[in-house]
């Protein structure tokens, strides 16, 4: 079986839970060490084995059972195998007029998919309905939605860590594949790096699980023992140390926001509401005189946006938020992912070498 694997580089920087209203992340050798980087990987492969048939089951609840082959006959059924000129990832059924979310990652740069179902040999045509980078999200749409089984979607809200999760997808192109784990923690702060066919994403909120994540998992289903989608995994960290991956350490995107997303994409075609804070303003990160990151500067203010209305202008420097550093683009865009329109929140720039504090009334991030 011959597989090709992207890896995602990205920081995971701890965010003040101040400012955020949460937790963050910190990867690396040391788990305390917020200056550590990680590894982040999202991958497809070229070839899959054929689906395992279908069953039905009421989903096991409570517990500790002994198996839990009749929660992954439930929900099997919901999630497809998506494959495009690139390669193959994961996708879940939302309902019966044939539309799956998957990750922007997955459905890349295509406008036409494959999608596979349990029990059916027969690969069925797709077609892109919409993508939200920012997030991560994509929705596409079968041809014919005959015979597609709708997942049941959780609220993600009310996971908590120690909670057992399975993730179902197709790692590696083994359709059908099941890990199993818990819920390791919630609202954490991750990005993503650029690649090619994908930009950078910082994913707000996103649910840490020891459940192992793979390449082609990706757009697939992490639910809980009552067979209901609360995540759709995403992400793999790996360790700053030989590029390998982290064992037990992979991120999901909340179901809440990932139904959220895709009903605005269904019904408009785009994203209206993105929920998503913004500073506005085109911002770099600035490099020291020894070439280190040293704050993000302000190329641009966005007219009547937060940055113009806080008195910010370009070549303003923002080195802190809410108290929490912001040495590149990466630490602002983890800081703003994680908080909410609207939120007041201080920010310090450096101006004509003065340091300031600035109150920032943050706006919100345009749909697509």
């Amino acid at each position: 079986m011959n597989t090709s694997q992207r890896v995602r580089r990205a920081g995971l920087a701890t965010v003040a839970a101040l400012v955020i209203g949460g937790s963050g992340v910190a990867i690396g050798a040391a788990a305390a060490d917020s200056s550590a980087s990680g590894t982040l990987a999202a991958a497809t492969a070229t070839q899959s084995p054929a689906v395992p048939g279908p069953a039905t089951s009421t989903g096991v609840k409570g517990p500790g059972p002994d198996s839990y082959a009749s929660v992954v006959r439930q929900v099997l059924p919901s999630v497809v195998l998506i494959r495009t000129e690139n390669g193959l990832g994961s996708g879940v059924v939302l309902d019966t007029k044939g539309n799956i979310v998957t990750n922007a990652h997955v459905a890349g740069d295509a406008t036409k998919f494959q999608v596979q179902v349990a029990g059916d040999t027969t690969p069925r045509s797709a077609k892109l309905v919409g993508t939200y980078p920012p997030d991560d999200l994509a929705v596409i749409r079968a041809d014919d939605p005959s015979g597609l089984q709708p997942a049941t979607f959780g609220d993600s809200g009310k996971v908590q860590a120690g909670d057992v999760v399975l993730a179902i997808g197709n790692p590696l192109g083994l359709s059908g594949s099941v890990t199993q784990g818990i819920i390791s923690a919630t609202d954490r702060a991750v990005t993503e790096p650029a690649t090619d066919g994908s930009p950078a994403a910082t994913l707000p909120g996103a649910i840490q699980t020891s459940a192992p994540i793979n390449p082609g998992n990706s757009g697939g289903a992490l639910v809980s023992t009552s067979g209901q989608v609360v995540g759709i995994p995403t992400l793999a960290a790996g360790s700053p140390q030989g590029g390998g991956q982290a064992q037990g350490i992979g991120f999901a995107i909340p179901s809440n926001l990932a139904r959220d997303i895709a009903t605005q994409i269904i019904d408009t075609g785009h994203v209206t509401n993105s929920h998503r804070a913004a500073i506005g303003a085109e911002v770099a990160t600035v490099l020291g005189p020894d070439g280190t990151a040293g704050g993000v500067g302000v190329v641009a203010v966005t007219n009547g946006g937060a940055a113009e209305r806080a008195g910010l202008r370009a070549g303003d420097v923002i080195t802190a938020v809410g108290g929490a550093q912001t040495t590149d683009t990466t630490a602002l865009s983890q800081a703003l992912a994680a908080a909410k329109p609207g939120d007041k929140v201080t920010v310090t720039i450096s101006r004509d070498g003065q340091d300031r504090n600035v109150q920032v009334t943050l706006g919100e991030l345009p749909g697509s």
